[in-house]
């Protein structure tokens, strides 16, 4: 089985998205993969500024969280990116993170496949269609790299709503188990 990175980029405290990345876990592991979920909570992960000093270096310029979560992601077979959507969109700090994965760029990668799984107040299936644009711009700039699927789970509004819903928990216990 391969190496899955899910990554939880909600930092609201008792996040439907954790509940969701932590459903997945559940899934991946239950299918026989080697699964690590990482919060972005607490993770100092500055703006990338554009300087393309990692273009030549292979590094940012900034020393925070990122050089960690970076050689996390440069490890994993498969990473499920899982956000609230905010507007319409990922959360900041998914944007500001994927932003930040430049230095992978044209590198030795072993993730190829990108999983993407969502929350949101609104129920309406298109909600997370631009958050999955943006990740599949992300996705187009690695060589071999695929966009693999999307879950969206609509209608929670309060932190820990999703945990009263069964059916959508299992929802993402089977996403967690589509898993390659």
């Amino acid at each position: 089985m391969s190496k899955v990175l899910i990554i939880s980029s909600s930092l609201r405290a008792k996040s439907n998205s954790d509940l969701i990345a932590k459903q997945i876990q559940i899934g991946a592991l239950d299918k026989g993969h080697d699964v690590e979920l990482l919060s972005l909570k607490g993770k100092k992960i500055n703006y990338c500024i554009g300087c393309f000093s990692c273009a030549s270096t292979g590094k940012c310029v900034f020393k925070d969280d990122v050089a960690d979560i970076l050689a996390k992601v440069k490890e994993a077979e498969s990473i499920v990116f899982v956000s609230p959507i905010y507007y319409y969109e990922m959360s900041g700090q998914m944007k500001t993170l994927i932003d930040r994965m430049n230095p992978l760029y044209g590198g030795n990668n072993a993730f190829k496949h990108i999983y993407f799984a969502s929350t949101a107040t609104d129920d309406d299936p298109s909600a997370p269609e631009r958050a999955i644009f943006g990740l599949k711009g992300f996705v187009a700039c690695f060589d071999g790299v695929k966009f693999e699927d999307s879950l969206f789970l609509g209608g929670n509004t309060d932190p820990e709503e999703i945990g009263n819903k069964p059916e959508q928990l299992k929802e993402a216990y089977e996403f967690g188990k589509k898993i390659i």
